[in-house]
């Protein structure tokens, strides 16, 4: 605190509004077709890095400087190898929609109406019917509003088996993280901040469980160990037995969890 005499008032201060970082789209012809790429800039960045969004197969160079831009569109073309075999890997979008396909802790569902239009009180907005010939995740109420209630009670659903799995390993490590948080990311199923903050998608929830697991006890990991050394290696195989089988699945298949519902460009998450 600042002592002194008079009455001069201090000058309320005000921050400067934040700059606006350049961005350019531009066409790339790969595989016979125009690839929109976006050109960012990120003054952090070291070299020009290239990224594919294995959600909405959105293609992006990060420049280092406004400058650099000019030159971002030439390095993509010295990737359109690898640009073609990111975009292949990218899932064609599947709609929510009555009828169709969802996964749920691994295994595929199909979306139908409850019982009993309206009726919330019998099983819940959602449920599973393990009355049916095919695994089958149920909505009661109006048609209209059936994939909203899907969305609502998957997230609810990830936020509760995610929220249990960090209680039970923070206590297996003898942790406590400051907050958990559920997000839809594409770029990390889940990250732990320098402040103890957990962060995990709720696409997890249609994963297989260890997956889930997995990706919980390695954020959790991180809260006694913020590296990837052996001794945090070591914690994560003390929590959970199949770390190779849960990365490779997630490898494999993790881009079609971004399939369901996906993000739309430049829309925030929910």
């Amino acid at each position: 605190m600042r002592f002194g005499f008079g009455r001069k008032k201090k000058a309320k201060r005000t921050s400067a509004p934040r700059k606006r970082l350049p961005v350019k789209r531009e066409l790339l012809k790969i595989d016979g077709r125009n690839v929109e790429v976006v050109l960012r800039t990120n003054p952090r960045a070291r070299r020009f890095i290239v990224k594919v969004d294995p959600s909405t197969g959105e293609v992006s160079v990060v420049a280092p400087s406004a400058r650099d831009l000019s030159s971002a569109l030439a390095f993509a073309r010295t990737e359109k190898e690898w640009i073609a075999g990111r975009l292949a890997d990218v899932p064609r979008p599947i709609a929510l929609e009555l009828g169709g396909p969802i996964l749920y802790r691994g295994v595929e569902h199909v979306i139908r109406l409850g019982d009993r239009e309206g009726d919330d009180t019998a099983h819940g907005s959602v449920w599973i019917d393990r009355t049916a010939n095919f695994p089958t995740l149920r909505i009661n109420g109006r048609p209209e509003h059936a994939m909203r209630r899907l969305r609502d009670w998957l997230k609810k659903e990830a936020r509760r088996r995610i929220e249990d799995a960090v209680a039970y390993y923070a206590v297996e490590l003898g942790v406590k993280p400051r907050s958990i948080t559920i997000r839809d990311t594409t770029s990390r199923w889940g990250s732990c901040s320098s402040t103890r903050r957990l962060s995990f998608s709720w696409r997890l929830i249609l994963a297989p469980a260890f997956v889930l697991d997995y990706v919980v006890a390695h954020e959790v990991a991180h809260l006694r160990e913020m590296n990837h050394e052996p001794r945090f290696w070591r914690l994560v195989d003390s929590l959970v037995p199949y770390v190779d089988k849960a990365q490779k699945w997630l490898s494999d298949r993790g881009p079609l969890l971004h399939a369901y519902a996906p993000r739309l460009r430049n829309t925030p998450a929910q």
